[in-house]
């Protein structure tokens, strides 16, 4: 496949993130990895969406903190953004809420229409351009040069920058005015763009919880969007899968990262993080990296059972 007909994706990774681990860092890079291996997909970026504050969990420090430390631990990456727009609402808000936002948004900054994973890749689905100006990356020695995937992500980077407000207290971060007036930013041809929600075989799991998740929100989760996940701990993801009747209807909307090596959960969780803060645990510095454990020491954060 041409990099014009694989489908270009962007990851968005949603949790409490209290705090960010290099396993949630890692499972961008394990995820990205693979699907590129796939030789379907081009993983163009990534969003990392923490939770609202109102969402209730015990020991959650305000999300001013949590962004911050998300920042933090993506300041070396060149393609895996943090955004804060979860947080800015009035309460906590759905899965399916925060992915509808990002596939809105991202339709209203690029211009194109983002195809769920039932939209047929050979359907052209970002839109023509509306008047006779050429397309934004138009080679004009070479009419049928196509742009690239760094280009596509780093010119909607640019456009989010170009449109965004400053939030009081949290300066690093940027928000992007949803009335604004964005136009068509950019126009692009014949490239399929698709968001998918990236997560560990716990969440998967958690679609098999009754009166967990609502029918509906699985519904658009997993069928219209569709889901990458980088299993822990050696999870019978099959058996998982098995246990949903929604998860077996859209399972081939389900990309099951495959790795040679295990994916440890400890590296992963925020909670054996938390722990090893509050006993003075020198391995925390294998969970954390160290710009996010000097600001929780600074922060004074984590250092007591409630958080």
């Amino acid at each position: 496949m041409t990099e014009t007909t694989k489908t270009h994706v962007i990851l968005l990774s949603c949790g409490s993130f209290n705090p960010i681990t290099k396993g949630h860092i890692h499972m961008f890079e394990k995820a990205r990895e693979y699907l590129h291996k796939t030789g379907r997909f081009i993983v163009i970026g990534g969003i990392i969406s923490p939770v609202h504050d109102s969402y209730g969990k015990p020991g959650l420090v305000p999300s001013r903190h949590r962004l911050t430390m998300c920042q933090l631990a993506v300041q070396s990456s060149d393609w895996i953004r943090v955004d804060p727009w979860e947080c800015y609402q009035d309460t906590w808000q759905t899965t399916c809420s925060v992915l509808e936002h990002h596939r809105d948004l991202m339709k209203r900054v690029t211009g194109c229409i983002l195809s769920n994973v039932n939209t047929p890749s050979t359907t052209p689905v970002i839109g023509q351009p509306q008047n006779q100006t050429p397309p934004i990356y138009q080679n004009h020695n070479n009419m049928n040069h196509k742009p690239t995937a760094i280009k596509l992500w780093g010119k909607v980077s640019e456009s989010l920058g170009k449109i965004c407000c400053v939030r009081p207290h949290i300066e690093r971060f940027t928000f992007v005015d949803e009335n604004a007036n964005l136009g068509t930013a950019m126009r692009y041809e014949e490239i399929e763009l698709r968001i998918l929600l990236l997560c560990g075989s716990d969440l998967l799991e958690s679609f098999c919880i009754p009166g967990l998740w609502k029918d509906s929100d699985m519904e658009v989760i997993v069928g219209d969007f569709g889901i990458v996940v980088v299993p822990r701990d050696g999870a019978d993801t099959e058996r998982i899968m098995n246990h949903s009747s929604i998860l077996r209807k859209h399972k081939d909307n389900i990309v099951m990262v495959k790795d040679a090596m295990t994916h440890p959960m400890s590296v992963v969780s925020s909670t054996k993080s938390r722990l090893a803060l509050q006993h003075g645990d020198g391995h925390v510095v294998d969970y954390l990296s160290q710009p996010v454990i000097d600001y929780i020491l600074q922060s004074q954060l984590y250092i007591n059972a409630s958080g």
